[in-house]
């Protein structure tokens, strides 16, 4: 709990707003953020994710408050302690359900993949079932990884901060976006009941090379021969890099939710048609690779160019180097500098570190008093790989009294 004296740091607009907000749980420190979307002349303001964030922050915490401006574009964050799913709001059963709505853009990822930050430090286990119109379990055109990366390609990764107990990702309903990309129907839980007193100092500088490559094909309302069709694709691409290449097939039926407009209640109606393909290489040090491509919401793309996007994706991600790709390293430095008072040492590609999301998050967590982090090359031999030094604050779970 932030003390009194204690005065709110001040950031502005919604750039990195969800991990803002988890480095305020974290860190217990209250958060000041103006101009958000201030300038937009529609939709100025929180967006409907955020205010859907917002929620289950307070439904996995005890005592947070917020206030919000009469415009939306001012937001005051007070964080309490977080109790994951045992005095939530909205629990039933120590589940947590959260309903997102069905103006959602954003990819259930968006919400997964924070939310995980905030488990390992919380006082009770984590179960949460996200529910309702606005879920989206695949990739989103606004850049949101699909459920399957996050579960094979972001989970594993807290194995390396001996977090590696009672973790569980299930896609109940698979969905793709909508009409206009907005919501699905879909349904996934977040099991996570590994909680930890400190993450352990993380020493990853061996990216060693890659040695297989996993992955899942889903179609979702439409034919089964899409899924053979992008795999056929992306092994055509694969296989001569990496001979074990193992993709597996998952075919469901569209979601069905209720019908905009529809005087009867019982009318419904199916939405989150699409198909998608998620991909993970693996190196013979434990370091992952993802790389999402789905179809779009419109329509119009066949399943061979999102099959042969995705496999070069994963070769772009690759090619950058160093031990985890954009998307993992949010996660992983955030841990880090919650660990132990002591120097862990990440390797990453330039062009990972380069990232706008990492600097922002660099700028971020030096706002919520972590230390600078220290960069310098790899070394000769390695094209372009720097290291990356950040030294814990200790702060680690205060709801948990022994290790």
């Amino acid at each position: 709990m932030a003390t009194p004296s204690q005065p709110p740091i001040r950031l502005t607009t919604h750039r990195n707003f969800v991990y803002r907000l988890v480095l305020a749980t974290l860190t217990g420190r209250s958060v000041h953020i103006s101009q958000i979307r201030s300038s937009s002349p529609s939709n100025p303001g929180l967006a409907p994710h955020e205010i859907s964030f917002l929620r289950l922050l307070e439904a996995v915490t005890n005592g947070s408050q917020m206030e919000i401006s009469y415009t939306g574009t001012i937001l005051v964050y007070k964080p309490g302690l977080i109790t994951g799913s045992a005095a939530g709001l909205g629990a039933s059963g120590g589940v947590v359900k959260h309903e997102l709505p069905s103006g959602c853009t954003r990819g259930v990822s968006y919400f997964l993949l924070p939310l995980c930050l905030l488990a390992p430090f919380s006082k009770a286990p984590m179960n949460v079932l996200f529910t309702g119109p606005g879920v989206i379990t695949s990739a989103t055109p606004t850049g949101d990884m699909s459920v399957d990366s996050a579960r094979t390609a972001v989970l594993p990764l807290y194995s390396q901060f001996g977090i590696f107990n009672n973790i569980e990702l299930r896609i109940l309903r698979r969905s793709n976006p909508g009409h206009n990309g907005k919501g699905g129907g879909g349904e996934v839980q977040l099991t996570f009941g590994h909680q930890v007193r400190l993450p352990k100092t993380l020493h990853l500088m061996n990216s060693g090379r890659i040695k297989k490559v996993r992955g899942v094909a889903y179609s979702t309302g439409v034919s089964a021969s899409n899924n053979a069709r992008m795999i056929e694709t992306a092994r055509g691409i694969l296989n001569p890099f990496v001979p074990d290449t193992y993709v597996f097939s998952d075919v469901s039926s569209a979601p069905l939710v209720r019908a905009p407009g529809e005087k009867i209640p019982s009318g419904k109606q199916r939405t989150g048609l699409g198909f998608g393909l998620s991909l993970v290489a693996e190196s013979s040090t434990g370091c992952l690779f993802s790389a999402d491509v789905a179809s779009p919401p419109a329509g119009g793309q066949p399943p061979e160019d999102v099959g042969k996007h995705c496999a070069y994706q994963l070769l772009e991600t690759i090619s950058k180097g160093g031990c985890a790709s954009s998307a993992a390293a949010p996660t992983m430095f955030t841990l880090m500098a919650m660990g132990s008072e002591d120097v862990g040492r990440l390797q990453l590609g330039r062009e990972v570190v380069a990232d706008e999301n990492i600097i922002q998050l660099a700028r971020d967590l030096t706002k919520f008093g972590a230390a600078g982090w220290g960069i310098r090359d790899a070394g000769d031999n390695l094209d372009g790989d720097v290291i990356v030094s950040v030294v814990g604050r200790g702060i680690g779970n205060v709801g948990r009294k022994v290790a």
